[in-house]
């Protein structure tokens, strides 16, 4: 299950390719430009999210085969 660093990354990446296409639309490097920084952060933030779960699973796997 996604975590809220997943969800809020993947939000930012469609907010920045949102702002990419209203910037090209109309002719506004500047809010493309920011648009290609809120998607970068925004794939930042997830994979920050999936390496968080990722370890919160492996760690919930290890404390399960400790009770074993």
């Amino acid at each position: 299950m996604w975590n809220n660093d997943e969800m809020k990354g993947k939000a930012d990446q469609a907010k920045g390719r949102v702002k990419q296409a209203v910037g090209d639309i109309k002719n506004d490097q500047q809010l493309h430009d920011e648009g290609q920084a809120d998607e970068a952060a925004g794939r930042v933030q997830e994979s920050f999210g999936k390496g968080k779960r990722k370890v919160g699973e492996a760690v919930e796997d290890i404390g399960k085969n400790i009770k074993k």
